[in-house]
């Protein structure tokens, strides 16, 4: 069994898809991927998250991020579930979900879970870097659906944090103030940071964000 951890290369894999063949680092190119487990087709709260992240599909790719769906039942099952979806979302879904019949990809990515259930996958996400890093991981057990928003939030603080020399405090979101990273003296982050530093605590400087 797979233990991945933070910082880890996101193992490469090839599974078939209700879009055909996937390859997943030929799929993700050199942009970002959230590859998310469904425990099963044709079950309640998997309908509602499916059919929520096709509605988020746009601001996902607004980030540059590839969605990839996956459960333990095949493609056929998959292409009849996603008409259920459409139906009572009232959408349409617009990525691939993967057919993992033998459950190669969930054992890969340590999706099954032995004492929440045997067979079937929790509600994992990984969120892989264009270096095909994983950059976050989040369990959820399959009595609780995803919050979409908050994975675009942290989608939002990974992206800012890669490029710029900050970090997210609790509760921040898309154009909050943020926090210098502890590395940079506050003589050198007042240069780096022209929209302003204010020191709260010696280890503590905030600055706007800084890139809007």
């Amino acid at each position: 069994m797979a233990t991945i951890r933070l910082g880890d290369i996101a193992p490469d894999f090839t599974a078939d898809s209700t879009q055909g063949m996937i390859n997943l680092y030929d799929y993700l190119g050199d942009g970002w991927g959230i590859l998310f487990s469904h425990p099963a087709d044709f079950t309640p709260v998997c309908t509602t998250e499916l059919g929520t992240a096709a509605k988020f599909k746009d601001e996902f790719d607004k980030r540059n991020v590839k969605m990839l769906a996956l459960s333990v039942d095949g493609t056929t099952s998959h292409a009849e579930w996603i008409k259920d979806i459409n139906e009572v979302q009232n959408t349409t879904v617009n990525f691939p979900i993967i057919g993992d019949e033998d459950k190669k990809v969930s054992h890969l990515y340590d999706m099954i879970h032995p004492n929440a259930d045997d067979n079937l996958t929790v509600r994992s996400v990984y969120i892989i870097g264009p270096d095909k890093k994983v950059k976050l991981m989040i369990t959820y057990p399959a009595s609780t659906g995803r919050n979409f928003h908050e994975l675009l939030r942290v989608i939002d603080s990974l992206q800012l944090t890669a490029y710029h020399k900050v970090a997210t405090p609790a509760n921040w979101e898309h154009g909050d103030d943020v926090v210098v990273s502890p590395s940079i003296a506050t003589a050198d982050a007042v240069n780096i940071f022209p929209k302003g530093v204010v020191e709260v605590k010696p280890y503590l400087r905030m600055t706007p964000q800084p890139n809007i």
